[in-house]
């Protein structure tokens, strides 16, 4: 693990030094004399171009809704805690479904730890019921939340491996036109 560690930022500061070579710079020594000659450049744009397919994504739409503010809220093991990066996400959440109040918000909770079923449908219970409070408290009415805990039922991957797992510790939002109370 450490020797992984030590080459992986190695590969990064090797990668800096090339890119540093690469950019000539004026004499503040901060801008390149010739913008054709950096890195972003000879790759045929910069990091914050739209990727390849998504030109076309129409604000307000669950597409936009995937990309701009993300869907997914991740658990540490045994935990219905929002930490920093969840709660970042749900803000983003917020904003979108404050800006676009034609969307209702399903919010999915799983979880894959150790325990029992039934303890996994409470704990992903309380992971919806914990996103759903904290988007009320950002100013998204109650009546377009529902919140739903499966348990171990929808994993993203099935797998052993303690980092594998954490993929299915999440609440998935999924935007709908309308409230949806059948249970599902």
């Amino acid at each position: 693990m450490i020797v992984a560690l030590k080459m992986a930022r190695a590969g990064v500061f090797a990668g800096l030094l090339m890119f540093a070579a690469s950019c000539s710079t004026t004499s503040d020594g901060l801008t390149p004399s010739n913008p054709s000659d950096t890195l972003a450049s000879q790759a045929g744009g910069y990091t914050d171009d739209p990727a390849a397919g998504f030109e076309n994504v129409k604000p307000g739409t669950e597409e936009d809704f995937i990309l701009s503010a993300g869907r997914r809220i991740y658990f540490a093991e045994g935990s219905a805690t929002l930490d920093e990066t969840a709660r970042a996400t749900i803000d983003n959440q917020v904003a979108f479904l404050q800006k676009y109040p034609k969307w209702f918000a399903k919010l999915q909770g799983f979880a894959d730890d150790p325990g029992g079923n039934a303890k996994m449908v409470q704990l992903s219970q309380q992971r919806a019921d914990a996103v759903m409070n904290y988007m009320i408290s950002g100013g998204v009415a109650p009546n377009r939340l529902w919140a739903k805990g499966y348990g171990k039922d929808r994993e993203v991957r099935s797998c052993s491996e303690r980092a594998c797992k954490v993929q299915n510790r999440r609440v998935v939002t999924n935007l709908r036109l309308q409230r949806e109370d059948n249970g599902s």
